[in-house]
């Protein structure tokens, strides 16, 4: 088997951990051989962690381990430490080859961690993504040989990166074969440790287990103490070690040796670990010791390399290994191939914790002036921030500027924005304290440092920091006229624009519009914010009273600078240009335009731009701009009724990026877009699949707040209701009316109001309608708008049903009334919004009274225009809606063969609440769900006329209210009320109407 410098070194004294032990075997086969898994081994410092995984990986096979750890400078910009150990560990002992099988669009993703594998690719903001996914990919080929097992060490010490990268990696797995195994402290997780809120989020996936490891039992430790010592101990001693180490393995290791244990009892020990840690030390001799210090301080990062610890104790070199003989015979540091390691972690910070303040700044001033002098005894990944951690140790300042900023460099090339941040803010930090910082950083100003902290805030999803940097460089960057400051205040404000699209009280579009007033066109970044305005413009949620973005948009509009001039503008400076950047900004135009095109009803113009603006991207290899406008495409070609061409569009875009390694790119975006089309033809099984396996995003990620609609829609369509609320919860809820996207806000509230009349929630659907049929604009985005509208007429139709409360029929009036008015404004455009038009034309026609023939012909004009689209279950809710009224009509055969297409449309695609409704239908007609059976039976045991105050007890109608509408007496609704609760077996009138509603009576 491969080194592994990060495990300790077994040896005779491994005790009480055999069922932890079983169970990593027995999870390493199924790993290996059914499905991929993660245990999470956590526990307390010295507890055995490394230990036991060390005896675990002893037993598998040679080179099927890989290993790597987090280090604990990993907060101060340090990047994906462990991954890239794991990823050096691949190359030496499998070469370069797997490195490119996984990465057939190209090695230069990998080369952001690896340098030694060439050139870096070109920086893009989806290189995170492709980086990602060509990780999976290489551990997943190298895995199908046999399996492999990946350790990541201290976990506790993970930056942001390597977190996300395990998440990632964690939730994508999905061929067996691949076993990842962490490990961490449980006591360093504080209350705001990010590791502490991530760990309860990891153990729901499938998968994954977690193992905690407690300290040994009185037993335990006096078995371990008798193997090293070589003689058993009396009970005494065992007593007194067990009470010192508190059963911990680590320090019954330390002190097992000491020559009395039954005497000088200290109870608080277990808090005082360093002692017990150091104990053993004090039988060194002082040159040992003093080479043991040095070495504490060059393993920041876990080893120290022998040259630079030579180097750095100044000692003879006969002397300095007799030291570290010493050191590595008494078991305190362990020797490595080129270097040496502390035997834990903890000793380490022990020894530390024990320099004077002068021999600590010295060594680590030593220490980062020996990696400029000797730069290859550090990795190439570590160099800068290991170097920045020393100066910054050593208070030196102005080095520690510098070291930091690249750093930061280092960082934003591995395209981990969240190190990158960090460093940048200790920068930041650092400036006025160094009087040539500038010089120190190539030349930035403190604005222009300000200003890429901000995008790295903004790459790392923190949009409140974006924001705060920005406001504080704008507050001070000096009104000068010249064009370079004029350049960076646009920048600085571009930011901030697109870190205010994620506030509720908006602002973005103020300041998007007041860069593009100061940027000067000629200056780099023109074209990328044109096409920034020109596509925010569009997505922009438009308000019945337009806020201050609104208003500022519509003057921009008034001077002549739509949404359709600001990307053509864009288009135009492409042409005049040699820049990549506007290069790039022009394909985004192009799809934008394209986008505006399809939007409008006109796709033979629009088609042609959003291909030329995918085909443009991926011949720049932008992987993202080329997902956007598939994503585009696909969406608006369902929109018009194309939804073939749609969902060809996107899988072939999706499985493009799948062979090239960049699968995580857009993927959930346009698996959403993906899924709707599926929802929409009726293919909800696939639709689910598609929806589950995708939906595992962060909880920050904007792509979740678009896949979780369809997830609640899909869920509610199959009768799933705990499903459909839990992707539509509270937090949903609230986004519909803070949401700044209008596309957002749209499919937040189809989501919520198809799930709230799902559960039978009417009154809470009528609220949700009002609220945003009141505050927003919809007619100006009626793709999502037709459907919306519908769906609020439904809820409008139903709260005016017989037995409502006053107070729910008042609003529903009120919502068909403003759901009128929005519908009277909108435009109609292909046949799909053509026949969400017609199914609200008789939705509203049966509200204001219709008799039933009018009703009936309305309802029959609605199938007729569903029967234009490929939307089966859409046709199959219209044709049911006609058949209720072609039964009060009079038209019965009519109502019997349309209840049966229905139900068949409905069972074929597991459509569970409207084949329930149909066969409700059918039982109400005395008719058989298919020719030649008998009429549907009941449910529960009820007769028809309890099946009719079933009904009416779901939506809340009292005993009166039944009675007037069954032309019955009171006492005789009454009577029908308890045969209901006992025959359905519930305690009450509202458990009764929730039950109805399972049954599909309502």
């Amino acid at each position: 088997m491969g080194v592994m410098p990060l495990l300790v070194q077994p040896n005779a004294t491994f005790v009480g951990r055999e069922s932890q032990l079983r169970l990593l075997r027995e999870h390493a086969r199924r790993a290996h051989t059914q499905a991929p898994g993660t245990v999470l081994v956590g526990g307390d410092a010295g507890v055995g962690k490394s230990r036991l995984v060390s005896e675990f990986v002893a037993t598998l096979p040679e080179g099927t381990v890989f290993v790597g750890g987090c280090l604990q400078l990993g907060v101060d910009g340090l990047a994906y430490a462990p991954f890239t150990a794991v990823l050096r560990q691949f190359l030496r002992e499998r070469g370069r080859a797997v490195f490119e099988a996984a990465a057939p669009g190209g090695v230069g993703e990998f080369a952001r961690l690896l340098p030694e594998l060439g050139e870096v690719a070109v920086e893009r903001p989806e290189g995170r993504g492709i980086l990602f996914e060509q990780i999976l990919r290489l551990l997943t080929q190298a895995a199908r040989d046999g399996g492999v097992t990946v350790v990541l060490e201290d976990l506790h010490w993970s930056d942001s990166a390597t977190r996300d990268l395990m998440v990632f990696l964690v939730r994508n797995l999905d061929e067996p074969g691949v076993q990842l195994v962490a490990t961490y402290r449980s006591d360093d997780l504080h209350r705001t440790h990010p590791l502490r809120r991530l760990l309860p989020e990891l153990e729901r996936l499938p998968g994954v287990h977690r193992l905690r490891l407690e300290p040994l039992s009185r037993y335990e430790v006096g078995l371990q103490a008798a193997a090293i010592r070589g003689a058993e101990l009396t009970p005494d001693e065992v007593d007194g070690l067990y009470r010192r180490t508190d059963g911990f393995p680590l320090f019954v290791e330390s002190l097992a040796g000491a020559v009395d244990l039954s005497h000088g009892e200290r109870p608080d020990v277990p808090d005082h670990f360093r002692d017990l840690l150091l104990e053993p030390l004090h039988r060194l001799d002082e040159t040992a010791v003093s080479v043991l210090r040095v070495a504490s301080v060059g393993a920041v990062s876990g080893d120290v390399e022998h040259e630079m610890l030579y180097h750095a104790a100044e000692l003879p070199e006969r002397d300095l290994e007799d030291a570290l003989h010493t050191l590595v015979d008494a078991n305190v540091l362990r020797a490595g191939r080129t270097g040496y390691r502390f035997r834990h972690a903890l000793l380490r910070d022990a020894v530390h914790s024990e320099l004077l303040p002068g021999p600590h700044a010295r060594l680590h001033l030593r220490f980062a002036q020996l990696i400029d002098a000797y730069p290859e005894s550090v990795p190439a990944d570590r160099r800068a921030a290991e170097q920045a951690h020393h100066f910054m140790a050593a208070q030196e300042l102005p080095h520690a500027l510098q070291a930091s900023w690249w750093a930061a460099v280092r960082a934003g090339e591995a395209l981990a924005a969240g190190e990158e941040l960090a460093m940048l803010e200790r920068v930041l930090s650092l400036w006025a304290r160094v009087p040539d910082a500038r010089e120190r950083v190539q030349g930035r100003t403190w604005a222009e440092v300000m200003s890429l902290a901000a995008g790295a805030a903004l790459g790392a999803d923190r949009h409140a920091r974006a924001l705060e940097l920005a406001d504080e460089a704008l507050a001070v960057l000096p009104h000068d006229e010249d064009d370079h400051t004029r350049m960076v205040r646009a920048v600085l404000l571009r930011r901030r624009g697109q870190a205010r699209a994620h506030d509720p009280d908006g602002g973005g579009v103020l300041d998007l519009v007041r860069a593009l007033e100061l940027h000067p066109p000629h200056m780099p970044g023109y074209g990328l914010l044109l096409s920034i305005l020109a596509r925010e413009s569009l997505l922009y949620r438009v308000d019945r009273e337009p806020g201050p973005d609104q208003r500022r948009l519509a003057d921009l509009a008034e001077a002549g600078l739509t949404a359709q001039e600001l990307a053509e503008s864009a288009l135009r400076l492409a042409e005049r240009s040699d820049s990549p950047g506007d290069s790039c900004a022009a394909t985004d135009a192009r799809i934008t335009l394209g986008g505006l095109f399809m939007s409008t009803g006109d796709p033979e113009r629009g088609r042609p731009m959003l291909q030329e603006g995918i085909r443009r991207a991926a011949a720049n290899a932008d992987p993202g701009l080329e997902a956007r406008g598939a994503g585009n495409l696909g969406h608006f070609l369902r929109e018009l009724g194309r939804h073939r061409e749609g969902l060809e569009v996107l899988e072939e875009s999706l499985a493009r990026h799948a062979a090239l390694g960049w699968a995580s790119v857009h993927s959930t975006f346009n698996n959403q877009n993906r899924a709707e089309i599926l929802f929409e033809l009726g293919d909800l099984a696939r639709a689910r699949e598609i929806v589950t396996a995708t939906r595992h995003v962060g909880r920050g990620s904007k792509n979740r707040w678009y896949i979780q609609p369809v997830a609640a829609r899909t869920a509610a369509a199959m009768g799933d209701l705990a499903a459909a609320r839990r992707a539509a919860g509270p937090e949903e809820r609230s986004r519909v009316l803070t949401a700044q996207r209008m596309n957002l806000v749209q499919l937040s509230a189809l989501a919520q109001l198809e799930t709230d009349l799902a559960e039978g929630a009417v009154d809470e659907a009528l609220d949700l309608s009002e609220k945003v049929l009141e505050k927003v604009a919809l007619a100006a985005g009626p793709g999502y708008s037709w459907p919306l509208v519908e769906v609020m007429a439904e809820a409008a139709q139903l709260g005016l049903d017989p037995g409502r409360p006053p107070g729910t029929a008042d609003r529903a009036r009120r919502v068909r009334a403003l759901a009128g008015e929005v519908a009277a404004a909108m435009p109609v455009t292909g046949p799909v919004q053509r026949a969400h038009a017609a199914s609200c034309a008789a939705r509203f026609a049966v509200i204001d009274g219709a008799e039933p023939g009018r009703a009936l012909t309305a309802w029959r004009t609605a199938v007729t225009d569903w029967e234009r689209t490929p939307m089966p279950l859409y046709l199959a809710r219209a044709r049911l809606c006609a058949a209720e009224w072609a039964v009060r009509a009079g038209d019965r055969s009519g109502a019997a063969r349309d209840m049966r297409q229905v139900h068949a449309a409905a069972v074929a695609r597991g459509a569970e609440p409207l084949a329930r409704a149909a066969a409700d239908l059918a039982r109400r007609l005395g008719t058989a769900l298919s020719e030649g059976a008998g009429p549907p039976a009941a449910p529960a045991g009820l007769t028809a006329r309890e099946t009719e105050v079933a009904r009416l007890l779901a939506v809340g109608s009292t005993n009166a209210q039944i009675a007037e509408a069954l032309f019955i007496a009171p006492k005789t609704a009454s009577v029908h009320v308890s045969n209901i609760l006992g025959k359905l077996g519930v305690a009450n009138r509202a458990a009764a109407g929730a039950r109805a509603r399972e049954l599909g009576l309502v």
